[in-house]
């Protein structure tokens, strides 16, 4: 049996919502004050409070945060007759469920209500999951239990005793940088400053004088002597990041340094002596490089003396888990945010994405749940994937349909090749993108008649009218 406590002032209503919501399984409080409310919600403990924000002796948004406060878990619908924006921000940022007009109740009240009903049995069967992170895992920044990192721990502790060169690969996003930091952490040279630069985000004029640093006058602007990267990681470690993308020019003074050990600044004639360890990685296939002359080949040799390749998170599932909960717990120390917990759905959702983005786009994802979060346990809904995730302008074309019959494609046949589709491009979510072309189809069809078009699809005005928000469908086909 599930409950649901109702306030409002007006019994008139109340009548008409109770009987809109009680059912053999649905048990319904009713009252019309707020403090009467309170007093009921602490000796019930209903599974969700619908409250009116003009109560009396105080507010629903007071009464709101006095429940939040008691119960982080606390599902809590605001509606009202003369909503203002400011209340409707203020009651989600209290951790409202959501805030419905009266004027829309007899079109979405139910629906609200049974994704609320729905969203706390999901948070009550939750509860059990327990973190497997450890004290040790979570004060280290490379997490993963799998195989594939086990081996790239082996060859970090292998390869920090040494100062060979090493030579990082894997997609984007994969934790590259961890790894060279790990390197450095782990070596001879942990006291000595290690530095970073990406190579591709520094315009190729400016790339050389932010490695070599540059003399007084050297150029236009360079109104004082500039010191270099590799001096001041001298003694320690260079990270560079994207190495791909270095200029040829600025490629051969790489070579000189790893080989001489020295180096020119921009403009100058003074040999500068270095003992810097350096560190590269890359997301491309430098050998593919080398074979087009976008890349030294003696230079690839030199760096690629020692190599370590990240594996992509899609090929390691087994540390999605491990990496959500650090995700969870860093950002909780960080950003002073609530300590939050994963469902079991929601790691299973999160186990089977692709993760195109890899670590870095998981990360991502973890930081924007919780900031977005409404309990303190992480539900399936509460994981922006997939399209959720991409700008507007990136949604993926329509896949095309063949196999018709008789001039159509059957069910079956459009089912297969959708799902065809998805599976042969990780990008394409193919639930949030069918909602989206049904949606624009039945829009198209009745001349942007919300009422016909929601009926057509099945929902309601207001969920239909959030879709059209959500995919900016409005603005695409220029509805009035």
């Amino acid at each position: 049996m599930q409950t649901i406590l109702l306030v409002d002032p007006e019994t008139d209503f109340l009548e008409w919502a109770q009987n809109q919501l009680e059912t053999p399984t649905t048990r319904v409080f009713a009252t019309t004050t707020s403090d009467e409310a309170y007093k009921i919600y602490i000796s019930e403990n209903p599974d969700l409070l619908i409250c009116e924000t003009h109560l009396m002796p105080f507010s629903g948004l007071e009464l709101l945060a006095r429940i939040r406060q008691r119960d982080s878990n606390a599902l809590v619908i605001l509606m009202s007759a003369f909503g203002t924006t400011q209340s409707v921000i203020e009651s989600m940022k209290l951790g409202a469920f959501d805030y419905l007009r009266k004027e829309s109740l007899p079109f979405n009240l139910k629906p609200v209500v049974d994704a609320a009903l729905n969203t706390q049995a999901e948070m009550r069967s939750a509860t059990a999951f327990k973190p497997q992170l450890t004290v040790e895992q979570y004060q280290d920044s490379l997490v993963g239990q799998s195989q594939p990192m086990q081996q790239v721990f082996k060859m970090i502790g292998r390869v920090s005793h040494s100062d060979a060169p090493v030579m990082i690969t894997g997609e984007s996003g994969s934790g590259k940088e961890l790894v060279a930091r790990a390197i450095h952490h782990y070596g001879n040279r942990s006291t000595q400053p290690f530095i970073a630069i990406n190579c591709a985000a520094i315009p190729e004029n400016l790339l050389e004088s932010e490695l070599f640093g540059h003399e007084k006058g050297a150029f236009t602007g360079a109104a004082a002597m500039r010191i270099g990267r590799f001096e001041q990681s001298n003694g320690g470690t260079l990270f560079l990041d994207e190495i791909g993308e270095m200029p040829l020019p600025v490629q051969s003074k790489i070579l000189r340094v790893l080989q001489e050990g020295e180096f020119s600044r921009v403009g100058g004639n003074a040999v500068i002596k270095t003992d810097v360890r350096i560190i590269a990685a890359t997301n491309k296939t430098l050998e593919q490089e080398v074979a087009k002359k976008q890349f030294r080949e003696d230079l690839f040799y030199r760096l690629n003396v020692v190599r370590i390749h990240l594996p992509p998170l899609r090929l390691r599932r087994e540390d999605i888990r491990l990496l959500a909960e650090y995700f969870l717990k860093k950002i909780a120390t960080h950003k002073h945010l609530p300590q939050l917990t994963l469902s079991a759905e929601a790691i299973k959702v999160l186990e089977e994405y692709p993760w195109p983005g890899n670590v870095r786009e998981l990360e991502n994802t973890i930081q924007r749940a919780c900031v977005l979060a409404s309990s303190d346990v992480l539900l399936p809904k509460d994981i922006p994937l997939g399209f959720a995730n991409q700008p507007e302008d990136s949604v993926e074309s329509a896949p095309q349909v063949s196999g018709a019959v008789g001039g159509k494609p059957t069910l079956e046949t459009a089912v297969e090749t959708l799902l065809d589709a998805a599976s042969a491009d990780s990008r394409l979510q193919l639930l949030p993108w069918l909602e989206r072309e049904f949606t624009v189809f039945a829009m198209k069809r009745t001349k942007g008649n919300q009422v016909k078009a929601a009926k057509l699809l099945g929902v309601t005005r207001a969920t239909l009218r959030k879709r059209i928000e959500r995919y900016g469908i409005t603005k695409e086909l220029n509805f009035q």
